[in-house]
């Protein structure tokens, strides 16, 4: 095997795949990446098993081959080269069954590098793509992140650890929720085939390579097996687990019958709660909310430590209400909305409220729980 490549091609391909490869491996070979070099391109791959990145970057190839080196110490050697050609060629004793050996040169510089036998490397799963649908990818990406930041991070519940994204032909749900918050977007598919109706639970680690690897106007090619979900251009792939088991009907916790609406700047109410928040219990977060007609107020006591008071104006007509909220999940629903007024809706102190682009997108909504306030 012998190649050179630019560094600045060396650094894209390792960071993308250098993303998938697990801190602490199960198996010794997860800890390195796969390097091919083919023709006029290398692709580098890495994977934890749950998820695979594969990624093509161009190179000139003097001498074809396959090698397994260590991901941490090829991703620290290429931030600190000059910006130089880097040449990759297998070491004396060429590239062994029980191992490898690659001299690293860029400049003055010089490096050897001992990996594993590459055909230890797990393959990637096998998708028939033929089945499968296009998107565009910054439309799925506009998905993830209005959806992502409200998963589940605890091990008590692994299904809502995962991001579900359902298919009806040719409409598109993504909802994501921890129990305490939620947060859905649906949208129309505007791409080619018509994937069959099914429910996705997706690991948000996974989505999240999507979010980093493609460019806005990449067009994807997305499709699954029975445990696997491929996404696919012309130099670059995720693959992906499946978390197994029925989500939660979400359709049951989102209230219907919320009779009390009020419309707020977004930034406004974001910088008041931010405000206060200072001053909240560290465990619970909690943030009164004090609705009024013309004025929202806020206030946090926590004992030991202080209190804090502010006030915005706003769009309501009601009776006076007072909610509890935890301030960590407002913000992070605010910091998501897309327009410059949010509309909440509510119903009494221990019920549901929900938030949405007060124009332009009815098919965004958040979900907060309530704090029970204390006297």
């Amino acid at each position: 095997m012998r190649f050179s490549i630019t560094r600045e091609a060396l650094q894209k391909g390792l960071g993308a795949t250098a993303a998938a490869v697990p801190t602490r491996a199960a198996l010794p070979v997860l800890s390195n990446i796969l390097i091919q070099a083919q023709d006029d391109s290398v692709r580098l791959s890495g994977t934890d098993m749950s998820i695979f990145v594969s990624l093509s970057v161009p190179a000139e190839v003097s001498e074809a081959g396959v090698v397994a080196l260590p991901a941490r110490q090829l991703l620290e050697i290429s931030r600190v080269l000059d910006d130089a050609p880097v040449k990759f060629a297998a070491a004396d004793g060429g590239l062994e069954a029980d191992g490898s050996r690659v001299d690293i040169e860029c400049g003055r510089s010089r490096f050897r590098l001992y990996g594993q036998a590459p055909d230890e490397f797990p393959d990637f799963p096998e998708i028939d793509s033929s089945s499968g649908w296009e998107m565009a990818a910054g439309e799925l990406q506009t998905l993830i992140e209005r959806t992502s930041f409200a998963v589940s991070t605890e091990d008590s519940r692994p299904i809502l650890n995962g991001i579900l994204w359902q298919l009806r032909g040719a409409e598109t749900v993504m909802v994501a929720t921890n129990g305490h918050r939620l947060a859905k977007i649906s949208r129309e598919l505007d791409g080619t085939g018509s994937p069959a109706e099914t429910d996705l639970i997706i690991p948000p680690k996974a989505l999240n390579q999507v979010q980093k690897l493609y460019p806005a106007e990449t067009v994807l090619q997305i499709a699954r097996s029975e445990n696997h979900l491929a996404f696919r251009s012309k130099d670059r792939e995720v693959f992906t687990s499946l978390i197994e088991g029925p989500y939660p009907n979400y359709e049951q916790v989102i209230p219907k019958d919320n009779d009390k609406t009020a419309t707020v700047n977004r930034v406004a109410l974001e910088t008041a709660v931010r405000r206060v928040a200072v001053m909240a219990d560290d465990s619970t977060r909690r943030v009164r909310l004090s609705f009024q007609a013309g004025d929202l107020g806020f206030k946090v006591q926590t004992p030991d430590l202080g209190e804090a008071e502010d006030a915005v104006s706003l769009d309501y007509e009601g009776e006076d209400i007072e909610i509890g909220f935890n301030a960590t999940y407002l913000l992070e629903v605010l910091r998501h909305m897309p327009d410059e007024d949010v509309r909440m809706t509510f119903k009494a102190p221990e019920r549901a409220a929900t938030f949405s682009p007060a124009t332009g997108e009815p098919d965004y909504l958040c979900l907060v729980m309530p704090l029970r306030i204390l006297d």
